[in-house]
């Protein structure tokens, strides 16, 4: 805003003081980032069936926003969020696997995608499973990506 007043003198002193509904002085807006229309930090996370996010047919889906306030359709938004910031939200390190589950090797792919913004930046990011009981070991203790 200085670079402004600097260009264009007093009249942009008004303009600004009329703009905010002040008399006499201008007054630095709060920024729009923080009351705009999507939080920094809102996520869909969707689970289908298919080898791969853009051409799986998705079964379920949620919405998880982080910020102001741990918020959506996510059943525990809260603790998703607390473990999104613990891994700076590399979903990656949240695939593991499950010691003592067994599963079936068919081939019935299943595919977790999520996508969004998180912290500001744009994310895309999805896992394929060989079928659902390899995801649900994949996934196990995770709150996250258990929808």
């Amino acid at each position: 805003m200085r670079f402004f007043l600097k260009t264009v003198g007093a009249t942009a002193v008004v303009a600004a003081c009329v703009m905010s509904g002040t008399s006499g002085t201008a007054q630095a807006q709060p920024k729009a980032a923080a009351a705009g229309l999507y939080a920094p930090s809102s996520l869909v996370l969707a689970v289908g069936q298919g080898e791969e996010a853009d051409t799986a047919i998705m079964e379920r889906a949620v919405t998880l926003n982080c910020l102001p306030k741990a918020s959506g359709t996510h059943p525990t938004p809260s603790a998703a969020c607390a473990e999104l910031r613990a891994v700076d939200g590399q979903f990656a390190q949240l695939v593991g696997t499950s010691p003592g589950m067994a599963c079936t090797k068919e081939w019935k792919p299943v595919v977790v995608a999520v996508d969004g913004v998180w912290q500001g930046r744009r994310v895309a990011w999805s896992q394929t499973f060989g079928n659902s009981c390899e995801m649900r070991a994949g996934l196990a203790g995770g709150a996250a990506l258990a929808f």
